[in-house]
């Protein structure tokens, strides 16, 4: 289930971020510290800020892959490396949190983010989290298999329509083509 979360959880970053294009970086610029605030909070209530922490440690992995199939034989040492490295990098996780929480307080009033956080804080937001993308990904998968009954229902409800239609113009049944 933690893996619905997840992809849910994308996808409302993702849709987020697709929006970005209709806001100004003048915004940014007159949101207030309480803003940002209720906009940190209301991502921590979504769980969006946590997918962040994975962030490094896969791309320190990724990085140590990549250097240890170049230098096989210092494997330690690259470990070293890429961990001192990554620790270094580490600081700069905060301001993807400030930019994500900038991103909300464009999109959001500070009123609506502290609704949100609330909201999402609550069993039934918590239980909307985890439940939400199953019942999205079912109601798709409903709404394609009713698409698919309508459409198999109208083609041959007009076929038979139109061949009484077409009987009745010319009086034969019309062959099929």
């Amino acid at each position: 289930m933690r893996f619905h979360t997840k992809i849910g959880r994308s996808v409302a970053i993702a849709a987020t971020v697709m929006g970005l294009g209709a806001f100004s970086v003048a915004a940014a610029q007159d949101v207030s510290p309480e803003h940002l605030a209720a906009a940190k909070a209301a991502l921590n209530a979504l769980g969006i800020n946590s997918q962040f922490d994975e962030i490094l440690p896969n791309q320190a992995d990724l990085v140590q892959s990549q250097m240890t199939q170049v230098y096989p034989n210092y494997h330690s040492l690259i470990d070293e490396v890429v961990t001192d490295t990554a620790i270094a990098l580490a600081p700069r996780r905060a301001d993807l949190e400030n930019e994500g929480a900038q991103i909300y307080a464009n999109i959001f009033t500070e009123e609506e983010l502290q609704k949100l956080a609330d909201f999402y804080n609550s069993d039934l937001g918590q239980k909307f989290i985890q439940y939400g993308p199953i019942a999205a990904r079912e109601l798709s998968q409903a709404g394609d298999i009713w698409a698919r009954g309508i459409a198999r229902d109208l083609n041959q409800q007009a076929q038979e329509e139109l061949n009484a239609r077409i009987a009745e113009q010319t009086g034969s049944t019309p062959a099929a083509e």
